[in-house]
């Protein structure tokens, strides 16, 4: 079982994740990106998914044309899922694809 983050770290994580916003129903973080058309979306997905594999950490996601939205949590961590250091990993990583 993963551990899930506590309040302190989980803000602290976010201050440098600026554009990712908390959902604490879901215990779970998320972004919306946009891009010029379809084919930047599908290339962007294609370099998280690489990355995603590799960690074996995989983002929930929805795409439709040129937007893509992005939520993170970890469904193994602390009883009912939550948010972890691999969510947090995997965003900065996602960050990294831009």
């Amino acid at each position: 079982m993963v551990a899930k983050l506590n309040e302190a770290e989980r803000e602290a994580a976010l201050a440098a994740l600026q554009d990712w916003k908390y959902d604490a129903e879901r215990d779970a973080i998320s972004r919306k990106f946009k891009f010029t058309d379809f084919t930047e979306a599908f290339a962007f997905m294609t370099r998280v998914a690489l990355h995603a594999e590799k960690a074996d950490h995989h983002p929930e996601w929805f795409n439709v044309y040129n937007n893509v939205d992005i939520t993170l949590t970890t469904h193994d961590a602390g009883e009912n899922g939550g948010l972890s250091k691999r969510d947090i990993d995997l965003a900065k990583v996602i960050e990294s694809c831009l």
